[in-house]
């Protein structure tokens, strides 16, 4: 889907060349392989049957049992390719790890890894719906957005310290480029993410012609109005005040610093948000006549084995992220601003067709969900399914 490398003149083309030139240059009977040693065999048949002599047949025998040994070693090297790619469909199919086995038949709902049972990559033929979208201001935006923290490495994976590391790794500027692209393949217009990721955007961008569309959450590594301004230069299309950092400014009764952000986003011409882990950071916003226009809110429930493991309502950064998610609805739905919930998995606990058939029943508008390359397909599947099998909401569509 992107291109190998940037080299200028060895290059996976380069290469591919010089092994046609060499193929071009080698004698017809060089290349080892399976249709050869057929060829050969029956050419010496031929050539034996075809002479007329009485002793033909014996000498055919002859021949035959003459035939080196080496030589059938030789066109059968390819052998060992066909036993690599019948044990790499075996694995694709349905190779499940006992550990996941075992936490599926005692009916544990968190398996501490990704969020498919079977790594079974889906393709674009698979796709079983269409994506609907929605708007906040003037932009239209998918139901189902593209969260950042896999891509970024922030993992939220509890206790498996190296999982952000692991992660990260994977997530490679091509790799990354691929998921934009695939994303926008199945209708997913929008990616949600720190403003440290914007270098990877801007690339995509600008090399690759990609159009997904980006919201800033202008939190962390610095002060919030420098990071509202970056996000702006850099091309964002909307930004909010990413959940903790507003979480922080309530606590600390610095309102004003939520209320300038939103200022300055306006005054650019985009969509201005506020986002929240506790509800009580929405509460005071409303309360203080802070209103933006959207929200970002956790909405999840706890029916899910490591919500059970919580040390209690405020344990929202090892396996709750909405600490009261009945009265996050409750809240939510006496406000007319579009919300997007966050963190409707838990972070990988809760099945995706558990999760966001919850949040859209409970009045979230959209889902900004964290998804790897291989899950998109079938994320936006669930989100289809779920779109079309809701028969009614705690909220009315506010966006």
């Amino acid at each position: 889907m992107v291109g190998e490398g940037h080299y200028l003149i060895v290059n996976k083309n380069l290469v591919e060349a010089l092994g046609m030139l060499l193929l071009l240059a080698a004698p017809k009977g060089w290349m080892p392989g399976v249709d050869s040693l057929v060829v050969a065999r029956r050419c010496r048949k031929a050539a034996l049957s075809g002479e007329g002599r009485p002793d033909a047949a014996a000498g055919s025998e002859a021949v035959e049992a003459a035939a080196p040994r080496r030589e059938l070693l030789r066109h059968l090297i390819g052998f060992p390719v066909l036993g690599a790619l019948a044990y790499a469909l075996y694995h694709k199919r349905r190779w499940e790890s006992l550990e996941e086995k075992y936490l599926l038949a005692q009916k544990v709902d968190a398996t501490t890894s990704a969020t498919l049972k079977h790594l079974n990559y889906a393709r674009l033929s698979d796709l079983k719906g269409t994506m609907s979208y929605g708007r906040i201001g003037q932009l239209r935006i998918s139901r189902l957005i593209l969260g950042g923290n896999l891509i970024g490495g922030w993992a939220h994976s509890r206790d498996l310290t190296y999982v952000s590391d692991l992660v990260l790794a994977y997530h490679t500027d091509d790799r990354v480029i691929s998921t934009f692209r695939l994303a926008e393949k199945c209708g997913i217009n929008t990616f949600l993410t720190h403003p440290k990721l914007l270098r990877i955007i801007r690339k995509y961008w600008r090399e690759y012609g990609g159009t997904i569309q980006y919201i800033a959450d202008c939190g962390g590594g610095g002060e919030l109005l420098g990071m509202v301004r970056l996000a702006i230069e850099a091309g964002a299309h909307a930004c909010y005040v990413q959940g903790a950092t507003a979480d922080r400014l309530v606590r600390e009764g610095k309102l004003d610093e939520i209320r300038r952000a939103l200022e300055v986003t306006r005054a650019a011409g985009l969509p201005a948000g506020i986002g929240a882990h506790r509800i009580e950071t929405i509460k005071a916003c409303v309360a203080a006549g802070i209103r933006p226009d959207f929200w970002m809110k956790t909405l999840h429930h706890h029916n899910y084995w490591s919500a059970g493991q919580s040390g209690g309502r405020d344990n929202t950064l090892y396996s709750i992220f909405c600490p009261d998610p009945q009265e996050t609805i409750e809240v939510m739905r006496q406000l007319p601003e579009p919300w997007i919930a966050f963190k409707v998995l838990a972070a990988g606990a809760i099945a995706p067709s558990d999760g966001f058939a919850y949040a859209f029943r409970h009045g979230a508008d959209f889902l900004c969900v964290g998804m790897y390359d291989f899950q998109l397909v079938q994320d936006v599947n669930i989100a289809c399914q779920a779109l079309a099998a809701l028969s009614g909401r705690d909220r009315p569509w506010c966006a």
